[in-house]
């Protein structure tokens, strides 16, 4: 008897078609994303894996298509509506994407003057809180040009949790990251998945993903192919997980 219970469906893409001009990007994707998985996403460059992101928190608009989160489909959204979703999903941008003339401590706290009724008092407490979580105790008064590539994409990422969502979405976050800093994020993302964390995360880095992914999905020729877990990829012969996996040190 299979004991397994079905996974509960966080967000949920059916059959998106995206087109810039003529250059068709996604030619209908569809996936599930499940609670509590981190959820891999390869593909070649220009397949359209940040646009996917960008599709989900409304900074792209599908041509056709759904976006399905909490029974709502959130392609239609206006700016208004998705000012709300945005503090449920949230996005870790490549670069950090810092407020330069803002502090640490005032990038942090941005999401949460703008979305909380807290304290000033509650509001620096909860700061401290999470730069300590994300090895950045004592950075709050540092600007983003005094911090290394590392720290300013951990910052992104502890703005991005400060108000608790329920997705986060990662576009590239070990890009250009030495081994070390790289090891420090992820290590960073696993305490949260622990506590249950649900994300995408968009990526080349095949053996980070590897490491703190659930399942991989394959975007190719506008579709996801493939999606399996990471033990699976890790055992397949298909010519298109190869085509990623081939030359990655797989840990």
């Amino acid at each position: 008897m299979n004991t397994q219970s079905t996974p509960t469906i966080a967000l949920s893409l059916k059959n998106i078609w995206k087109a810039f001009g003529e250059k068709e990007v996604h030619r209908g994707v569809s996936f599930d994303l499940h609670e509590g998985e981190i959820l891999g996403l390869f593909g070649g460059s220009g397949s359209g894996k940040s646009v996917i992101l960008r599709s989900i928190i409304g900074l792209e608009q599908p041509d056709q298509g759904q976006i399905l989160f909490q029974g709502k489909d959130l392609v239609p959204l206006t700016e208004r509506e998705l000012f709300k979703i945005r503090t449920q999903i949230s996005y870790v941008f490549q670069n950090g994407a810092l407020f330069d003339s803002l502090t640490v401590e005032e990038n942090l706290a941005y999401p949460l003057r703008a979305h909380t009724r807290l304290s000033d008092t509650e509001i620096r407490r909860k700061v401290d809180e999470i730069l300590e979580m994300v090895d950045m105790k004592g950075s709050n008064r540092l600007l983003p040009s005094e911090l290394s590539g590392g720290m300013q994409k951990r910052a992104g990422f502890a703005r991005a949790i400060m108000l608790q969502p329920k997705i986060i979405l990662f576009d590239e976050p070990t890009a250009g990251l030495d081994p070390v800093n790289t090891g420090r994020l992820l290590q960073n993302i696993l305490s949260f998945k622990k506590r249950g964390m649900t994300a995408i995360f968009v990526t080349h880095d095949i053996p980070a993903a590897f490491e703190i992914c659930d399942r991989v999905g394959i975007l190719n020729q506008g579709r996801i192919e493939l999606v399996m877990t990471v033990e699976e990829m890790k055992k397949s012969d298909h010519v298109l997980v190869k085509s990623f996996t081939t030359g990655a040190h797989i840990r």
